[in-house]
């Protein structure tokens, strides 16, 4: 890669064929205004399906991963990222038109140290804000107000805070969000959330229901406490509706 490239955005992917292609294209919607800045790392995690296909179509880098541990995956793309900024995003999830030039917009003012987004998902209903009540309302106890979904800060910031816990099997992303966001106040900078800035896919709440969680409490217990491998392989990494 050219030292022009100002965006690393890395897609940790587990048989992803039915959606990384709507994010992939969602980044290239959004990559309008950086023509050759932009590198997509798609970490291909014990793939059997065409998702590396999809992602080769796309002209990402790719590379291969075994790890049952989403913070090794991410690190793994981070670790091959060459931007000045790395962006994360989830595999099922679309960037909106405008989250590159907002990242850009307040990483440049000097103000932020990073920061994460918030959005909807694909479809809405009384269940599925229940059981993102149920989640969220912990998360903000426990870790503070933040936003996850997508991060975003400058790699140089990443590297500093040793990326992604590999120590935590769940939560990883507001346990990373929190450090984060802690590390930006040693130099006055603040945490920003990018609005509106994504939508994400309701694939669990179609397999296991809209009420998943009110159902299921102990996975919220299991999220929380980040280490339980057991719930962590039924979640995520054994699971093909992940």
């Amino acid at each position: 890669m050219t030292e022009n490239i100002k965006f690393s955005i890395i897609i940790p992917a587990h048989n992803e064929e039915k959606y990384i292609g709507k994010c992939l294209d969602s980044i290239v919607a959004a990559s309008k205004g950086y023509t050759n800045q932009v590198e997509i790392i798609v970490v291909l995690n014990r793939c059997t399906d065409k998702t590396e296909e999809i992602a080769k179509s796309y002209h990402c880098i790719t590379l291969k991963n075994e790890d049952k541990n989403l913070s090794k995956i991410r690190n793994a793309g981070a670790a091959l990222a060459s931007g000045e900024v790395i962006i994360t995003i989830d595999a099922d999830t679309q960037m909106s038109v405008d989250l590159l030039s907002n990242v850009e917009r307040l990483l440049t003012s000097g103000n932020y140290i990073g920061g994460g987004a918030n959005g909807k998902f694909e479809r809405m209903s009384l269940g599925i804000v229940v059981s993102a009540l149920l989640l969220i309302v912990p998360l903000l106890f426990k870790y503070g107000a933040i936003s996850v979904g997508i991060f975003w800060c400058y790699r140089k910031d990443f590297m500093a805070i040793n990326g992604f816990n590999e120590n935590m099997l769940m939560a990883e992303d507001a346990d990373f969000a929190k450090r984060l966001k802690d590390y930006g106040k040693k130099s006055n900078k603040k945490w920003g959330t990018i609005k509106n800035g994504m939508t994400t896919s309701c694939r669990r709440f179609d397999t296991y229901g809209d009420w998943v969680l009110l159902e299921n409490p102990k996975v919220i217990l299991a999220y929380l406490n980040g280490s339980d491998q057991n719930y962590a392989n039924k979640t995520y990494y054994d699971n093909q509706e992940r």
